[in-house]
């Protein structure tokens, strides 16, 4: 960008060279990360006169003084920027010297908030995430001598709150929630001083003028609430004492408790109907991180950094103690760790010279199960009401639900987002071709929508699944709220087929607005998704496998194991998981039992009493699962890979009933995890059959392309109920099985290359959360010379379905030339 800084005509020896003036556009994440102070100061140090401000698409300033200095300036400006800022975009014309004296920073009203949006999406202002605090805010919350000391809001320009607290653009304080809340003296010098490191921070507050924390006790456990550092004297201990707190922080309440305390766990998973569901731990620092589970180098980067995310961890088997209850994250061959990142968190675990209290904390989403993350103070004080045994809340608003991100780190040290929310929104993503305004409403499960328009897409939140209606109004809210971060008024609104879905539901009325409907199929959209995601411009179709638990297919029965070729304008079933009934549909997904039996039958292996999922059934569900299967009652088929993991599971004894999604197939990642050197490629693995006839042959259908190929499992159940028999440990077998999948998934890619020439893949859909199928079919992939596209930013599940609904449905068609 040192082109911005123009040449301009030497003056004379000895004549001063005549002051100029240049008017510069910056665009990107400039808005709440402290860049106008930044401005200031760079400003005032070139003795440069101007201003300053925001507008609705970014930053305006206007720089005048010697061209050397202006120059200067426009060189520095977005090299020397602010820690949290990004800028993607800055355009500098020269306009006419006023002749003014002085750098100010002006109000946002003073400029022109009716200027047109970049038509590529790149000219409005973008808001950064929420943020951990900086090691600078962290100081003065430890240290006495500050007048901080222990202000559970402690901020600065360069952390703190912005998403769950901002109402709408241009970002200054009296549009986000902390308006309600006037400066004192001090906060106002430091606002107004270019020199501090709060000038113009939006969120500042200190104990004088700030928000407040209360500790209201549930009845029986205390008298009356406690105020600011009583009430977080009280609430430390009380979780030391095993209690219950539901605990308001950045984007929502936390159920929170003792993690190494067994029954402090087993109370908050019975009274929040949990099941069996993992919880995260809060650790205080990254010494007790290490301390259970096992931290990489890349582990350690994403757990410190600014997002602070949950991180999922290989537990250690000798963690000493202060160590996890064995409650906390049962069957999972991981343990979700996330640090400190809101001040009263910090101040939980203590600080030098408080008293010892927990140093692992759960701290999971606070509502009940099913329903989204709280925020209001009265609502969680009656839907929380028989969970928690105390509320530590604030009287700062949330405007913004925000549940925690949830990323793996693969072995590669490459990171997999599994949940896209905190830390993360707003901070739009690139996309590699131009998007019409347009709204993509996502799925049911792991619910995010996603706004689109030129090249970049912004996602919402997690919302979560939209079976209740606290959650679709949540839905409507997370809209609304987007919309007035990013200015995009939707000229197209994407939903997924499936004629139940609830978004799809909210879709159609937006259509019966006026607004077209462009309905995208949901594997298509997950192989859309990955594409956008590695910048394919979709000029070239790649092989998508698209692996999941339910997906509307064309056949209007259930996908979820499909091969398939596909660009942005269409996709081709190339392949497919065989089929088999799914008894009962959502009932069967709660039994896996129920779905082994109807895989067993389907592989025509009988129903011996001894096998683990038969003897988990009981005698009147085994006759009536085989009148149904028989007869063909409620069974919907299903190619489903991830059913095939339910399965399976059952099958080697691991998982018969099923509490919360995708339980069973964590349990058999699990268990295979534990035996995978035991299991070389080159091992006494079974292979899925392959083929649409006896003959392999592929017949083409009456007016299109060849019949589907179907991979069938049905040789590979035989074989792991023959290892049963055998007895052969079951985590063997698990890890058998996967290594049977990857290799499979290898031979039909190799296949459509033969077919298409076509040398790319994405691996897409939750089952690709499992670490040990995603490697094994990678490195299967890449060693016989496939470029292997896997999800990183984008979460592979349905959590990044908006997003491939947006790249079908929003792109914008070149117009044909005569």
């Amino acid at each position: 960008m040192d082109a911005l800084a123009s040449r301009t005509t030497p003056a004379p020896p000895g004549v001063p060279p005549a002051a100029v003036r240049r008017r510069l556009t910056v665009t990107g994440v400039v808005q709440g990360v402290g860049f106008r102070p930044f401005v200031h100061r760079l400003a005032t140090e070139l003795a440069l006169s101007g201003h300053v401000g925001n507008t609705p698409d970014g930053v305006l300033v206007e720089v005048e003084g010697h061209p050397d200095a202006v120059a200067a300036f426009c060189s520095r400006l977005p090299r020397e920027r602010p820690p949290l800022a990004a800028v993607t975009g800055l355009h500098a014309t020269d306009v006419p010297p006023a002749g003014t004296e002085g750098f100010t920073i002006r109000p946002s009203h003073e400029h022109d908030h009716d200027q047109d949006h970049d038509r590529d999406g790149t000219g409005r202002a973008q808001l950064p995430p929420d943020t951990a605090p900086c090691d600078a805010c962290l100081c003065e919350l430890a240290d006495p001598a500050d007048r901080r000391h222990r202000h559970p809001f402690i901020t600065c320009t360069h952390c703190g709150p912005r998403f769950t607290i901002v109402r709408s653009l241009p970002y200054d304080r009296l549009a986000t929630t902390m308006a309600a809340f006037p400066l004192c003296r001090a906060c106002a010098r430091e606002y107004a001083d270019p020199a501090d490191r709060r000038f113009h921070a939006q969120p500042l507050a200190c104990p004088d003028c700030g928000p407040r924390l209360t500790l209201t006790p549930a009845p029986g456990h205390g008298s009356s609430p406690l105020h600011g550092d009583d009430a977080l004297t009280a609430a430390r201990r009380m979780l030391a004492a095993g209690r219950i707190l539901a605990v308001k922080g950045i984007g929502g309440y936390h159920l929170a408790c003792d993690a190494s305390d067994p029954a402090a766990v087993a109370a908050l998973r019975t009274r929040k109907a949990r099941g069996d569901k993992p919880f995260a731990v809060m650790c205080a620092g990254l010494d007790e991180a290490a301390r259970v589970a096992v931290v990489t180098p890349a582990a350690r980067e994403a757990l410190t950094g600014p997002a602070r995310p949950v991180v999922l961890l290989r537990p250690r088997a000798d963690a000493p103690a202060p160590r996890p209850a064995p409650g906390v994250s049962p069957g999972s061959p991981y343990l979700g760790v996330m640090l400190p990142y809101a001040p009263v968190h910090h101040l939980l675990f203590g600080l030098p010279g408080d008293p010892p209290g927990p140093r692992l904390l759960v701290m999971t989403s606070g509502n009940r199960s099913g329903e989204p993350v709280l925020t209001d103070d009265r609502d969680a004080l009656t839907r929380l009401a028989g969970i928690a045994d105390a509320w530590l809340s604030h009287d700062r608003p949330i405007e913004a639900p925000c549940d925690d991100s949830v990323l793996r780190v693969r072995t590669d040290g490459t990171l997999q987002v599994l949940r896209r929310s905190r830390g993360h929104v707003p901070r739009p993503l690139p996309v590699p071709v131009p998007l019409l305004p347009a709204l993509a409403a996502g799925g049911d499960l792991k619910n995010t929508l996603c706004l689109g328009e030129g090249h970049r897409a912004w996602f919402s939140q997690h919302i979560g699944d939209m079976g209740d209606f606290a959650t679709q109004e949540a839905h409507r809210r997370a809209e609304q709220h987007l919309r007035r971060l990013t200015g995009v008024r939707p000229r197209i609104v994407a939903a997924d087929r499936h004629p139940g879905y609830h978004s799809t539901r909210a879709a159609r009325h937006r259509a019966a607005a006026g607004l077209p409907l462009r309905l995208v199929q949901h594997h298509h959209a997950h192989v859309a998704s990955a594409m956008a995601e590695h910048g394919l411009d979709g000029s070239r179709p790649v092989i998508g496998v698209a692996f999941d638990g339910t997906g509307y297919g064309d056949d209007a029965t259930i996908w979820g194991g499909e091969v398939l070729l596909a660009d942005y304008d269409g996709h081709r079933r190339f392949a497919h998981l065989a089929p088999a009934p799914l008894p009962g549909g959502d009932a069967g997904v709660a039994n896996p039992c129920r779905v082994a039996l109807a895989r067993l039958r389907a592989a025509g292996v009988p129903w011996e009493s001894r096998l683990p999922s038969v003897a988990a059934c009981t005698s009147g569900e085994v006759a009536l699962l085989g009148r149904q299967l028989e007869r063909g009652t409620a069974c919907v088929p299903t190619s489903s890979v991830g059913r095939l993991f339910d399965a399976v599971s059952s099958l080697l004894g691991l998982c018969h009933r099923a509490g919360h999604e995708a339980q069973a197939a964590v349990a058999l990642e699990a268990a295979a995890t534990t035996a995978w050197d035991d299991t070389p490629d080159s091992g006494s693995r079974t292979a899925f059959g392959i083929g649409s006839a006896p003959s392999g042959r592929r017949p083409a259908t009456a007016h299109g392309p060849p019949a589907p190929l179907l991979f069938d499992p049905s040789p590979v159940l035989r074989a792991l109920t023959a290892g049963l028999r055998r007895g052969v440990p079951p985590a063997v077998l698990a890890a058998g099985f996967h290594r049977s999948l990857a290799a499979a998934v290898a031979e039909l890619c190799r296949r459509a290359r033969r077919e298409t020439g076509i040398g790319t893949v994405a691996l897409t859909g939750g089952v690709f959360a499992n670490a040990l199928l995603e490697d094994a079919c990678t490195a299967l992939l890449a060693a016989d010379g496939f470029e292997v596209l896997r999800h990183g930013e984008v979460p592979p599940g349905d959590g990044g379905l908006a997003l491939g609904q947006l790249l079908v449905a929003a792109r914008e068609r070149p117009v044909a030339g005569p």
